[in-house]
């Protein structure tokens, strides 16, 4: 017989896979994570689906965003919905944890620690809402926006403490910075037992929470423990910034999370995302000893108010430091003096300021989040000092004046210290004389000097030259003796400056900033600090947001405020055109120009005066002879502006490309423009006042390269 033909098994036909797939259930996904499914590898795919088909059949609603925990979650259900966070009955002869308790009372009778609950326990409260209970030295790190309240116990965020009974604090992770997290305070035990304290915190949630919430936390209460309640928050700050296209990511990351459950839409609810712990700050051992030492010093009335000089490198962590260090103090006094010197990455104003503050709040998240008014400010109008040191110092001399040394003092320098800026800091260093100088370093910045009394003695700085020690180890600087301000008990002693303490701090965390993307990155924080401080100008949530040109903007007369371009040379036929759609100070001068009859009003000179605010120059009437100026100020601070200075700080793009709601040809915006002609790029000057100061300092220089 012939052989019989073994055929090859046919896989069954497309229509079949077709039929087969479209039986299956299926998931309403938005475009961007439709995108990002396509992305992932076929048994990646096929994992996700499982775990969305999962969160589906517990419950979940993924085209609307959220989710609310069914309360028969915690009874047995089919295979595929996912197990609840409270454990289910093991089969041992003590109480059950799972089951409901009948009354209050026996919420006492409940284990104090579960023995297979997650850490730390999360369960959610309602829409927008969650309860996070934080065992005894437990960290939980998140990104994104949310209201803590701190029931019973106490957390830390970024170095201030919140204690049951104190206010709630609007927290802010975002992803331009560190990772924020909430962690458990040790507290003292007091004399009391189990179930007395227990009674006390069910008291103290009674009116917060409904009877089931409580239940559920006496069931996992340790004595040590902490319990926050963590909301949803409306700012409109918040809103404004992620209204702006590119922007949404700052306060919420979207990323791909195989980790679909109850504690995921928990979080969801409330606008945050848990997040891994090395993404979190990592404080080093000087770091910690430093604020220890800082902190006792400040509390101590024998030694007086510190002031606390931070300086280092780009990108070391002086601004991390500032803020931990202003929350510990916080925690003790209440309220800290802070000078900004730093021009480019200010912390409480748009950039190009040089400022004083006193703090009295928490600083819980990145400068664009916390724009305050401070108590002295001058607006530089740049982002940098280079080719203008002298008028950079005199105006930090104008504004430290100001300080009445009645509170600690934080001095905030800039990360330029190379060549001229070295050279500055110490001029700095003599003239603000601090108690204490915080030297940053990283691993990753170049090796700097230590900035130790006897370095500071025997170095020049670029206007000060080396001083001999005087009685009481203290520099004596008669240069600045005549331009400080001091009370009348000072005026009779000659002004000594006395030696500081040098304290060396190793700071390492994950950054995202590289010498290729550290310009980019920096104008990104620049922008948002203007966009906070320009959200102040919309109605607090929820109410809806108004873009900046549906606003009323204030009308000026022309011969009301002087007019002054800084940091560059404009012909006065051409001054109306640089003033028009540009970010402007809102100065006071003593000079009085209400003698003019006409305008616009002129000054040959920049005064250093104190800046009251910002706004926009929305427009110009020639006719009417007014100027439009747009600004969050009040209207009795505007009465005493008397000065428009318009400095080399740009408005952000975004605000004239990307406004809501606006038809037709964008005003000020083109893309017919040439950088190539005179005074396009703004630098007028610069390249002969640089040339000017190199054959000032090096004479010698021309000759030695013509020797060769």
């Amino acid at each position: 017989m012939a052989d019989t033909l073994q055929l090859p098994k046919r896989g069954p036909l497309r229509s079949t896979w077709a039929r087969s797939r479209k039986a299956r259930p299926q998931l309403t996904l938005s475009r961007r994570p439709r995108r990002r499914l396509r992305l992932l590898r076929w048994c990646g795919r096929r994992r996700l689906r499982r775990r969305l088909l999962e969160a589906q059949a517990a419950g979940a609603d993924w085209r609307e965003g959220s989710w609310l925990a069914s309360r028969s979650a915690a009874a047995p259900g089919p295979k595929t919905a996912v197990p609840s966070r409270v454990p289910r009955p093991l089969p041992s002869p003590t109480p059950s944890r799972a089951s409901s308790p009948t009354s209050d009372e026996n919420e006492d009778t409940a284990p104090s620690c579960p023995a297979r609950l997650p850490i730390p326990p999360l369960r959610p409260a309602g829409p927008g809402r969650a309860l996070l209970l934080l065992p005894r030295e437990q960290v939980f790190p998140f990104s994104g926006t949310c209201r803590v309240t701190c029931l019973y116990g106490q957390v830390q965020v970024l170095g201030f403490t919140i204690s049951q009974g104190q206010p709630s604090q609007e927290v802010f992770s975002t992803y331009t910075h560190s990772c924020l997290a909430l962690s458990a305070v040790h507290y003292s035990m007091p004399e009391k037992s189990k179930k007395e304290m227990k009674r006390e915190a069910r008291t103290l949630l009674r009116a917060h929470l409904n009877r089931d919430d409580r239940c559920w936390l006496m069931k996992n209460f340790s004595p040590l423990c902490s319990i926050v309640m963590l909301e949803n928050l409306k700012n409109a700050t918040v809103n404004f910034i992620t209204s702006h296209p590119g922007l949404s990511y700052i306060f919420e990351q979207e990323r791909t999370t195989f980790q679909i459950n109850a504690e995921y839409f928990a979080l969801r609810s409330v606008g945050i995302k848990k997040e891994k712990k090395k993404n979190g700050l990592q404080l080093s051992e000087s770091f910690l000893s430093a604020l220890e030492e800082l902190v006792s010093v400040a509390c101590e009335e024998v030694d007086g108010c510190p002031i606390i000089l931070v300086c280092g490198f780009q990108d070391v962590g002086k601004s991390t430091f500032n803020r931990y260090l202003i929350n510990q103090l916080l925690n003790s006094i209440s309220c800290v003096d802070y000078l900004e010197c730093d021009l480019g990455q200010t912390e409480f104003t748009p950039p190009g300021c040089i400022s004083l503050l006193n703090i009295t709040e928490p600083l819980l998240g990145p400068p664009y989040t916390h724009q305050r008014t401070p108590q002295k400010m001058v607006y530089f109008g740049k982002s940098t000092c280079k080719n203008n040191y002298e008028n950079y110092i005199e105006i930090i001399k104008y504004v430290f004046s100001s300080y009445k040394r009645e509170s600690p003092l934080i001095i905030n320098t800039m990360g330029w210290v190379t060549d001229q800026g070295l050279l500055l800091l110490v001029d700095l260093i003599r003239l603000l004389s601090p108690s204490h100088v915080i030297q940053i370093s990283s691993s990753r910045s170049r090796t700097m000097p230590q900035f130790t009394p006897t370095y500071v003695d025997d170095m020049d700085g670029l206007y000060t030259k080396s001083k001999a020690k005087v009685r009481d180890r203290g520099f004596y600087l008669p240069e600045f003796a005549d331009s400080l301000e001091f009370g009348d008990e000072e005026k009779e002693s000659p002004v000594a400056f006395s030696g500081h303490k040098l304290m060396c701090v190793q700071l390492d965390f994950a950054f995202r900033k590289t010498p290729r993307n550290r310009d980019s990155h920096n104008r990104v924080l620049r922008d948002l600090a203007m966009l906070g401080y320009l959200g102040q100008l919309q109605a607090p949530a929820p109410k809806p947001l108004r873009p900046l040109h549906s606003l009323t903007p204030y009308q000026v007369p022309f011969h009301a405020v002087a007019l002054r371009v800084i940091h560059s040379d404009v012909a006065p036929t051409h001054i109306l055109y640089a003033v028009n759609a540009s970010w402007v100070g809102l100065c006071k001068i003593l000079d009085d120009v209400g003698g003019y009859t006409e305008g616009p009003v002129l000054l040959t000179q920049t005064p250093i005066c104190d800046c009251l605010g910002f706004g926009i120059c929305r427009g110009i009437d020639m006719e009417k002879r007014l100027y439009h100026i747009l600004t969050p100020m009040p209207p009795e601070e505007l009465r005493n502006v008397n000065c428009l200075l318009v400095g080399a700080i740009s408005i952000p793009q975004c605000v004239l490309k990307s406004q809501h709601g606006f038809e037709g040809m964008i005003p000020y915006v083109t893309t017919d423009y040439n950088i190539k002609l005179p005074g396009a790029t703004g630098k007028i000057g610069a390249r002969e006042a640089e040339e000017t100061y190199r054959k000032r300092q090096h004479p010698k220089a021309r000759f030695y390269r013509k020797a060769h």
